[in-house]
């Protein structure tokens, strides 16, 4: 039996997890990536970004083709992955990033562990009336009159229940608003409690292969 404060028996190979989040936006987003690649390597994991997808010849692609091969692409390295950890944190509004929200999704729909952190302790609920309390007079009538949805959750409630129903946490905390988006605290303690769940999955983690 293994001890309560015994570190967890990583498996042999790496576990890749698939660092979801809005980064891939940001002016550094290379340079943000093989930060969080260097983090998953202290804690005994192989990071897996999604601008790893390199798509050749993308210059001279039309627009669509290219969006198309980076979907397809990324979808291919998530499937590849062993798990994900999402960055949750709201972001160009009171949510997470409408493509770290697929990629959440698709992940729990494969049956792996999915574990998420957001940058502010603020709830869904809480956010949406802030913000409906600041444009009130810019949103239309029904937007205005519409119900909040309000469980006490982090998140929409399809995001929040996907990660705690795959086996996951989702870890928040407050941090200086000038590094609300890349402050890694959260991404810290998620990579924490992946070293857990390694414990507890030695079969690669996944519940389904």
């Amino acid at each position: 039996m293994r001890s309560r404060h015994s570190k967890p028996q990583m498996p042999d190979t790496p576990l890749r997890i698939y660092l979801a989040g809005p980064e891939v936006f940001f002016p550094d987003a290379v340079q943000q990536g093989e930060a969080k690649k260097r983090i998953c390597a202290e804690y005994g994991f192989e990071g897996v970004y999604p601008l790893d997808n390199a798509i050749e010849g993308a210059a001279h692609l039309p627009p669509q083709e290219l969006a198309r091969r980076i979907s397809h692409g990324n979808e291919s390295l998530m499937r590849s992955c062993d798990l994900v950890i999402a960055n949750c944190t709201p972001f160009r509004s009171i949510s997470i990033d409408a493509g770290t929200a697929f990629e959440i999704g698709f992940m729990q729909a494969l049956g792996k562990p999915v574990l998420g952190y957001s940058n502010t302790t603020a709830d869904y609920a809480t956010r949406v009336r802030a913000t409906a309390a600041a444009v009130g007079h810019v949103w239309d009538p029904q937007s205005s009159a519409a119900d909040i949805e309000d469980f006490g959750l982090a998140e929409n409630l399809m995001i929040a229940i996907a990660i705690l129903d795959a086996g996951g946490e989702f870890v928040t905390q407050e941090v200086s608003p000038t590094s609300a988006l890349s402050d890694l605290t959260g991404f810290r303690r998620c990579l924490g409690i992946a070293s857990q769940l390694a414990g507890n999955y030695p079969n690669r983690l996944c519940r389904n292969q």
